[in-house]
């Protein structure tokens, strides 16, 4: 923000004009026994051109090379446009649309990105975000449940399914946010392939819901059609966790079977939103008609004036500060405003045509990386399936003490998964978006293969 330096004599108007006679009148509703002039606990200050220094030199040890980590958060290339306009004042200082007449642009803005969504999701509904794609996915579990509560089963005891490798800290998050409503979330265990496996699932009850990461935690592709028609047949409503960027190339979760998913949620950070050491990002839930009254947050609808003109208003705001606090379906109380709308910007300035081509770049590159490290004696890749932009590679020793070493050299090469998965302790999970270059993929290929030889 600017500075702007008021005068003594600007202080004295301004004071006079509401009546104030000291600037200290101002707060003067706070109890004196709570002010205190002791800052003794506090550095004295420095001057601006050696704060400036220390923070440069503090900043520069934050640089890295280039990123082959994954996981849920991805290094792509955010057009400039996109920041430019979002870092905008009117977006950057919007706040709350709650009075329509005055937000026009800001709601607005969620409508375009609600119309994306569902376009992307081959869903019919789609909320004004949430937190993060973590708690997104607690959110489709709750709401899953709301909308089965007729069913005798899912009144007793609800239980929620997971097929397949789903994010880990989705499901950790997840099952905080729901546990005290007696939730029970059960991992269905995968198969060999590193994919769900559909012989496991069932021999089990059929629950509430199901859950399904497409691609899931590893970068595989599940059988997506196969779980959709066995939630269908069994009465569950399927939940479907979704990477963005990848409805660009895939089947949309809407489409699966011919039935589609119920719910679609997410994590927003693949649609122009920098990794930023793990955040802020946005989450993303949408799902069918029928359930509009169970989603999450609020929902921003098209309409028009008394004289014919197109407006734009809060149809829906089912968060605990609108209403009763036991009836609202949400009680995480922020949509991420400001990072849904650089999404939004980012969209619509790709299109389908750069998303598709960013999606099919980022296969490619991952392919690329693949046959590179398997070309290291000793490396494998661990799943023979079908993957997008990730993959899980064995490297035959410890993971974590290897990527300890490649990162050494200014490398982030991959995700060690022991600490999620101790029988993969020798895996790494790899990703290539469209930024790395096959220079970045070669020198990551030598590193990988000092390090296995250190």
């Amino acid at each position: 923000m600017p500075f702007v330096p008021h005068t003594e004599a600007d202080v004295r108007d301004m004071l006079r004009t509401i009546g104030a006679a000291a600037i200290d009148d101002l707060f003067d509703e706070i109890d004196p026994a709570l002010l205190t002039a002791d800052f003794g606990a506090i550095d004295s200050g420095v001057d601006e051109m050696t704060m400036l220094a220390d923070l440069s030199a503090r900043a520069k040890r934050d640089e890295t090379g280039p990123c082959f980590i994954g996981a849920g958060c991805y290094d792509h290339h955010i057009p400039a446009a996109v920041w430019d306009i979002a870092a905008r004042g009117e977006f950057m200082t919007a706040y709350t649309p709650y009075q329509a007449e005055a937000s026009q642009g800001t709601l607005q803005v969620i409508y375009e990105y609600q119309s994306m969504m569902t376009a992307l999701t081959g869903t019919e509904v789609s909320n004004a975000s949430v937190y993060d794609g973590a708690s997104a996915l607690g959110e489709a579990v709750l709401m899953a449940v709301r909308a089965q509560r007729r069913r005798p089963a899912a009144a007793d005891a609800p239980r929620v399914a997971v097929a397949g490798a789903c994010h880990p800290l989705y499901l950790d998050a997840a099952a905080n946010i729901v546990r005290n409503q007696r939730i029970v979330i059960e991992q269905v265990p995968f198969g060999a392939d590193g994919r769900a496996d559909l012989a496991a699932l069932a021999k089990r009850q059929p629950p509430t819901a199901l859950i399904v990461q497409q691609p899931n935690f590893f970068g595989l592709l599940e059988p997506v059609d196969e779980l959709a028609r066995w939630a269908d047949d069994n009465g569950a409503l399927l939940i479907a966790v979704a990477n963005p960027l990848s409805l660009a190339a895939l089947q949309p979760p809407g489409a699966w079977a011919g039935v589609g998913a119920d719910i679609v949620c997410g994590d927003g950070q693949p649609l122009g939103i920098p990794m930023a050491s793990g955040g802020p990002s946005f989450g993303f839930v949408c799902t069918r008609q029928r359930f509009v009254r169970q989603l999450p947050g609020r929902i921003v609808g098209g309409t028009v004036d008394s004289q014919g003109r197109r407006g734009f208003t809060l149809t829906l705001q089912a968060r605990e500060q609108h209403i009763r606090r036991a009836k609202a379906t949400s009680n995480i109380c922020t949509n991420q405003g400001l990072l849904v709308t650089a999404a939004t910007i980012y969209l619509a300035l790709m299109g389908a045509t750069g998303l598709r081509r960013t999606a099919t770049a980022c296969c490619a590159k991952t392919r690329e990386l693949v046959a590179a490290l398997t070309a290291i004696d000793g490396v494998r890749q661990r799943f023979d399936a079908p993957f997008f932009h990730e993959c899980v590679v064995d490297v035959g020793q410890d993971a974590r003490a290897v990527a300890e070493r490649v990162a050494a050299g200014g490398i982030l090469g991959g995700l060690p998964l022991g600490p999620f998965f101790p029988a993969l302790a020798n895996c790494l999970l790899v990703c290539a978006t469209e930024k790395r270059t096959s220079a970045e993929i070669a020198a990551f290929a030598d590193a990988l293969a000092k390090a296995l030889r250190a």
